[in-house]
This record gives C-alpha cells, sequence and structure tokens, in this order.
C-alpha cells in the first residue's frame, strides 16, 4: 500500500542539502545521495542565507513562494532572467522592482 505525503512543502536546493546533511551522509539512500550530491554542487547561495532571501523576497516584493524558490535555486544576474520566473509574462512587474531584485540577489551571491 502507498503511503500518503503527510504534506508538501516546496524547498530551495540549499534547504535541501541541509536537511540531507542532517540525516547523516552514512544514512541516506542511493536516491538521497545523488540528490545531496546534486544540491552539494548546484546550490548557488549558503544554506543560513537562501532561508533569509527566501523570506526578504517574499515579503518586499510580494512574490509567489513557488517564483521565489525558483529565482533563488537559479540566482539569476539580469533583470530579463529574472523575467522568466515571474508569471511567465502574465505579470507586469516594474524595471525599478526588478532591479530592487536583482540587488538583493548580488548581495546573496556565494
Amino acid at each position: 500500500m502507498a503511503r500518503k505525503p503527510m504534506r508538501e512543502r516546496v524547498l530551495t536546493i540549499p534547504e535541501v542539502k541541509k536537511l540531507l546533511e542532517s540525516i547523516g551522509e552514512d544514512k541516506l539512500d542511493q536516491f538521497q545521495r545523488r540528490t545531496f550530491d546534486y544540491a552539494s554542487k548546484f546550490s548557488k547561495v549558503e544554506e543560513n542565507k537562501g532561508e533569509m532571501l527566501t523570506k526578504t523576497l517574499i515579503e518586499q516584493y510580494n512574490l509567489d513562494e513557488e517564483e521565489v524558490i525558483q529565482i533563488v535555486n537559479c540566482m539569476p544576474q539580469s533583470i530579463d532572467e529574472i523575467r522568466v520566473f515571474l508569471g511567465g509574462g502574465r505579470k507586469i512587474i516594474e524595471t525599478s522592482k526588478l532591479q530592487g531584485i536583482l540587488n538583493l540577489l548580488d548581495e546573496y551571491r556565494k
């Protein structure tokens, strides 16, 4: 019988890395080890800063959590790259707001 998840939550890559580290590398199964390896290689922000950045983007710029997670995972380097993650072009966001997001991302880069 298949188990149902208790709850579902979207995580950033740094949060996944931190979660898997807390389990202990020696206790991870093959899939978890691959995921940990991926998270270690492709995390573009430090674990503790990723959570702060996510909260800041949601609160200051009134963005959806899913959009923010993707922005933190990819850490875009230009305004045009940020637009890719924001509503698929359905929303019109002021360039000044996008520049503010870019400046905030620059502060948190590794």
